[in-house]
């Protein structure tokens, strides 16, 4: 078979067992990656120069179509249901073996790539691909070897994309004929019938998920991150919605990564190398920074065009509202390379309370920061998900259920010991209603949530007086720069006492409902941080 670019010496494809191709490209540069996808017709050129691509039926990931391979060792440690679901080591092969088969008249295009920022814990991957834009995105969402590092570059984790390879649920086990398989004994994710190339970025974390906690004791955080010009380091979990990629993006602080981080006993790094951020209703005024890094290189998803221009209508949501781009990090003006930070003192945890009785910012102890944590709480509010127009409650164990190949109370526990170990300070923080519930109160504005951030990453928060929230148990500061007194105590907000406290509680009583699944894998201090549902103060 042809290969053409920067191939290994070290390790070809033959190791996987593909010794026929029509072509095999060895780590095209962006460039020439664009000259392949247009050449083959997978998108066009949009007026900024970024590659505009669709994924096909599938415009998001396919959870129930996500499978870890059961053997002996993984049976016993990963967190088998609905979240991971098992599937056997006959059907993995069996499928690999069709896949390896489907390739053989294929162009592939190969990338060879690291995941994590920290040298000692980076994985090196080899993903082969029979798209040239899936490629340019594993470019773009992965980190990038130097040119001379690729010469002798061997793997320890493969995937292998086909989106035009269908699987024979009748046969091989799947639920229909899209998959993403992950095997941490062959070290592999094999994903066939799905054009989403989110699908890859999320296996790898799914990995990282595993691999770290269990070999290396890192914990590992669906998060963003940024550093401080006296270097703090913070950290920002939350679900769609909450405002995490708006408001890590701080032009006064560099960012570290908006999306995935290890924290090890010296620092927090990202185990990415750009981002992957939604482009619904996009301005530039809103996101100067995800706006102005659409350009050469970078990829849009399952857009559109305004009529009779090469210009992207972000407004258009006629194929998905999980319209995407992926660009590298290098795109971001005050981006952090390497993407390292110092450990976090402190981390903010974003939720979005369409019930409107949250404070606006709140301190937690270690034992609500890790039921809070294993909560994940939030509403999806529209936009998020396709069918939602009004606010939904919503709980996402550790702020990303779906690639938690462990228990939640694992990381939980991690997390905890690493707040006492490093004295570092949990907020939460509320982005959602204030003065009432949705479709009565209003949103929290945004400069006040920026201000609450600064005064508490700039230590202001530590000299002021704080009272307890009388059901959720946090603490309320009682001042804020640049913040009014009575933003800071939802309770005043509604003018209502009665109507409020029985929203308290009945969000109360969803937390301890939804922490039930949990509560049998729970320590007694994680327990000690749940809600306690009251009529009155």
């Amino acid at each position: 078979m042809q290969e053409l670019g920067l191939k290994s010496k070290e390790c070809g494809l033959e190791t996987l067992g593909i010794n026929e191709a029509n072509k095999v490209f060895w780590n095209l540069t962006p460039a020439e990656l664009i000259e392949e996808s247009l050449k083959n017709g997978e998108g066009y050129l949009t007026d900024t120069g970024a590659l505009m691509c669709d994924t096909g039926k599938f415009t998001g990931r396919s959870p129930k179509d996500r499978f870890v391979v059961k053997d002996a060792k993984t049976e016993n440690n990963v967190w088998w249901g609905n979240i991971n679901i098992p599937i056997s080591e006959e059907h993995f092969d069996g499928i690999y073996n069709k896949m390896i088969k489907f390739l053989e008249d294929k162009d592939l295009y190969v990338r060879d790539a690291y995941a994590g920022a920290d040298k000692t814990y980076r994985l090196k991957l080899r993903v082969v691909n029979t798209h040239a834009w899936q490629n340019l995105f594993c470019y773009n969402m992965f980190l990038r070897p130097q040119q001379y590092k690729l010469e002798s570059f061997a793997p320890n984790f493969t995937i292998i994309c086909a989106p035009d390879f269908k699987a024979d649920p009748s046969v091989d086990g799947t639920r229909q004929e899209n998959f993403a398989i992950i095997n941490f004994t062959k070290r592999m994710i094999l994903i066939g019938g799905t054009g989403y190339a989110g699908e890859m970025k999320k296996g790898i974390f799914s990995v990282l998920n595993y691999l770290l906690p269990v070999e290396n004791n890192i914990l590992s955080m669906h998060c963003s991150a940024n550093i401080g010009k006296k270097h703090d380091t913070a950290i920002f979990f939350g679900l769609s919605g909450t405002g995490k990629t708006t408001l890590s993006a701080d032009p006064n602080r560099g960012l570290i990564g908006d999306d995935e981080h290890g924290w090890t006993d010296k620092n927090v790094f990202n185990f990415e190398g750009g981002c992957y951020a939604k482009v619904i209703d996009l301005t530039r005024e809103k996101e100067p920074e995800i706006y102005d890094a659409i350009k050469f290189g970078a990829i849009v998803e399952n857009t559109r065009f305004l009529k009779n221009t090469r210009t992207v209508n972000y407004e258009d949501t006629s194929v998905t509202e999980n319209t995407r781009t992926a660009y590298p990090i290098y795109h971001i003006a005050n981006a952090v390379e390497p993407s390292i930070g110092g450990i976090p003192k402190n981390i903010f945890f974003l939720t979005c309370d369409a019930y409107g009785v949250l404070p606006p910012i709140s301190r937690l102890t270690k034992g609500q920061a890790m039921y809070h944590f294993i909560s994940g709480y939030t509403a999806k509010v529209a936009g998020t998900e396709a069918g939602i127009t009004e606010p939904q409650t919503a709980f996402s164990a550790c702020f990303g259920a779906p690639f938690l190949p462990l228990h939640p109370t694992k990381y939980a526990e991690m997390l905890g010991k690493k707040m006492e170990e490093y004295n570092v300070k949990v907020w939460l923080i509320n982005t959602g209603w204030t003065g009432g519930p949705y479709g009565v109160g209003s949103r929290m504005k945004l400069k006040y949530t920026r201000a609450m951030i600064t005064a508490a990453l700039e230590g202001t928060l530590d000299n002021v007086g704080y009272r307890t929230h009388s059901i959720f148990g946090v603490n309320i500061p009682s001042t804020c720069p640049n913040v009014p007194s009575e933003v800071l105590s939802p309770r005043e907000t509604w003018k209502n006492d009665d109507g409020y406290y029985k929203k308290a509680n009945e969000l109360a009583n969803a937390f301890v409902k939804n922490f039930e699944k949990f509560a049998d894998f729970a320590n007694e201090e994680i327990m000690e941080g749940a809600p306690k549902a009251r009529i009155s103060v």
